[in-house]
Order: C-alpha cells, then structure tokens, then sequence
C-alpha cells in the first residue's frame, strides 16, 4: 500500500481476509470489509470461437479437415451479422453448418427474464449460464447512439455495503466468450428492431459503446476482460471492429491490474469507482481501499492517462449525508488536481439507486448541485450521470439476482452502517 499522500486521519485497520476459501456449491455472506477473491464455482464454460485469436480458428478448423478460410466466414457471421443460427450461414455448405455450430457457437447464455423501462429504450437481461449461474446486463437506447452494461463475473467479492451485487459474494468468473456472447445478443436484438428509437430516429443497428459496468469487478478477472477489450476492438473478422474510446472499464481499485491494463496498449477508458476522498470513509464503502489506498489508485489511474492520452473517469456514488458533504467535494479536487493537474479525469457524481434492505438513499437535489458546483470552482470536469432502469433493479448498483441473508450477516451489516455514519459525520 503507498503512504505518499494518504490521509493522516485514517484510522488503523486490520488487513481483510483475502485467502478465505468459499464453501463450494454455498451462497457467500461476507462479513463487514471482508473480500472474497476466490469464486465459488470454478467450472470452465465451453469453448468457444469467441475465445480464440483469428489464428486459432483457423487452426481449429484446419483440425477439423477444412480450409482456413472457413474460420473467417464463422468470425464474420458472429462479430458482423451476430448469428449463430445454422440456417444464417448460407456461404457454408449445408452439410457442414451444424457440425460447425457445434464445435465453434456451443449455447453459453439462456434468457431468464427481460424486462424493460422506458418505453423499451432500456432493457435488462437475466441470462442463466452452463452452470446455472446467473448474470445481468443492460441495454440502453439513446439518441444516436446505444449502450451496453456488461457483467464480467457472476456476483461480486468485493463486498461494497451500497451495491447490491456486492453483497452477493463471487460465485465465479466469466469466460471471454460468456463476456461477448452479451454484446453479440445485443447486436442481433438490435439488428431486429427489439429495442425501439424514437420517432424520427435513424435506427442504431450495433451497440456503439460498451461499459463494464455490471455485475463483478473486472480487473478481477483479467485475463478474459483484457481478451474481451482486444475483441471488442479488432476489426472484422478479429472482433466487433469498436473503438477503443468507446469501451470503458471500470474498477473498485486494483492499482496493480491498472498498471497492467496500460501494458496491453489498447486505449479504453478508464473509470475508477472511487466513492470517498478519505481513506477512512472509502476503507468502509469500498473495502479494497485497505490493500490499494485513495493515493495508490490515483496514482495508478494518472499513470494510465499519461500512458494512453485518455482521460480517466472518476465515479462517485452521492449517498445522502454520507459522501456528499461540501468538504469532501473539495477535498476530491484537491487530491485529483494534487496527483495531476485538472485536465486528467472526468468526474461522474452518480444518485445512489437504493439497495433493497439499505437504508441510504441518493442525496439531496440541492446537495448535489453543491457537490458538482465545488468541483466545478476547482476547474475539475463534473457531470451527474444519467442513471436508467432503476424502476426495475437495472441502474447502476442493483445487479442482483437474488441475496439472501441471515440475522447474524444482517447484523453485522447494519453495525457497518454505523460504523459508516460515524466516519461520514467527522470533522473534515
């Protein structure tokens, strides 16, 4: 953890737990500031033409006793026409189309449930993996353009008191393939007019930007995120051909997994969820601030603008009287323009989505006016982002399937409420 520039009131903490080994098959309930990196389920989903490089494909089809070329027709009908269907692959001999199918496209997500919010511009997806785990994503329609909020794991381990897919606990890790098989849905779901433009609107027919921003961390799962960012990236039949400035991977603060997302030389942006200014306050909301502290993963998040030229994303949650004070604003675009000037981050102030059984809530209107007017006097960039879906459970936060939990866990976390309150009420 790096001292340089932490914060002298912080208080002494125990180091959490980051060995603790999860009963196999049993719902996780992590307690207070405790974080899980080991999933629960380490079953691997099957392999996909999505998980392989172009060379490997055409390799795998050269096993097979066809000719390379066929590898490219599979890509091209996967990143640009986003179909797996037998019937779909009409440039391939009708012969060969199911065996194809059968070793390249094996099904990797089943539709649970879909449901949508403003008048069908948003739509969240409950997709059941090979396994029975369960993950979200959401598709959101805007003016000329659409978004897609992907999960990159099944639950959470990092145990944030305010997300409800933190309190879920990490029952495993998705593939590659799992990752992209959410963006190829998007795109054929488009490519059908399921998701509708307004009237007078050109129709958008692919998803134009892509953020990882829903259930799981990541940059805990590096290997297949940082495949899925090349993917997404290379142009057809590599991938999706998407620019790398509209790919956006957000983390709680794996300084370590940062510097080496910068080594990978694909400019995405960065979003780091910081929440807290104050390592007191962020060592509760967000617990990896125990083992990568606020100075640490600046720090990191500088080097990644200096490194790619990319302007990096702070996301700040506004929970009501405790991260919204006037005093922590200032003090955000001190320790931001202290690390690099002011021309290096974005800041994302987001209303909290209330998590079923919390009792925090989203600031005040007024209070957050306040919060973005004092970083703006700084001369920081601040923008109160939009949130969608959060009439069903599909905005920022509230990725959750299903949490149960017991009396003692629930106790546990309503003294780590406490313990929040007091910290968020001290003296700046």
């Amino acid at each position: 953890m790096s001292t340089t520039g932490s914060d002298p009131s912080r208080r002494p903490v125990a180091l959490p737990d980051l060995s603790r080994e999860a009963v196999p098959g049993e719902r996780v309930a992590l307690a207070p500031g405790q974080l899980q990196l080991r999933p629960t389920r380490r079953g691997k989903a099957p392999s996909h033409l999505a998980d392989l490089t172009l060379a490997e494909r055409r390799a795998a089809v050269v096993e097979m006793g066809l000719p390379a070329f066929r590898a490219n027709q599979l890509s091209t009908h996967y990143f640009d026409h986003a179909t797996t269907d037998p019937d779909d692959l009409t440039d391939i001999p009708k012969d060969l189309r199911q065996t194809l199918v059968e070793r390249f496209f094996p099904p990797l997500l089943e539709l649970v449930s879909m449901q949508a919010a403003d008048h069908g511009a948003t739509q969240k997806m409950l997709w059941r993996l090979f396994d029975g785990s369960l993950v979200e994503s959401v598709l959101m329609r805007y003016t000329g353009r659409v978004t897609l909020c992907i999960s990159s794991e099944a639950g959470c381990g990092m145990n944030c008191p305010f997300c409800a897919t933190g309190q879920m606990g990490l029952t495993r890790n998705l593939s590659a393939a799992e990752i992209l098989e959410q963006v190829r849905i998007a795109n054929a779901k488009l490519a059908a007019g399921e998701v509708p433009a307004q009237e007078g609107e050109n129709p958008v027919t692919r998803v134009s930007n892509i953020v990882f921003m829903g259930m799981g961390e990541p940059l805990a799962n590096y290997r297949p995120v940082a495949t899925v960012c090349k993917r997404l990236n290379a142009p057809s039949p590599e991938g999706f051909g998407m620019s790398a400035r509209s790919i956006t991977v957000s983390t709680v603060g794996l300084a370590p997994a940062v510097r080496k997302l910068i080594k990978e030389e694909i400019p995405v942006t960065l979003a780091v969820s910081l929440h807290a200014p104050d390592d007191a306050l962020r060592d509760e909301l967000v617990p990896i601030n125990t083992r990568f502290d606020v100075d640490e993963i600046l720090s990191a998040a500088y080097e990644y603008f200096q490194a790619t030229g990319r302007r990096v994303s702070i996301e700040y949650a506004l929970i009501r009287d405790i991260n919204d004070q006037a005093h922590r604003a200032q003090l955000l675009a001190d320790r931001l323009i202290a690390k690099g000037g002011t021309g290096w981050v974005h800041v994302n102030p987001i209303p909290l989505n209330p998590v079923k059984g919390s009792k925090w809530t989203a600031s005040d209107p007024f209070v957050e006016k306040r919060f973005v007017e004092t970083l703006r006097a700084a001369g920081i960039r601040a923008t109160i982002r939009d949130t969608r879906g959060s009439d069903i459970d599909g905005a920022c936060g509230q990725l959750a399937a299903e949490v149960l939990e017991s009396d003692a866990h629930r106790a546990d976390r309503e003294a780590r409420v406490a313990r929040v309150e007091a910290i968020a009420t001290q003296a700046s």
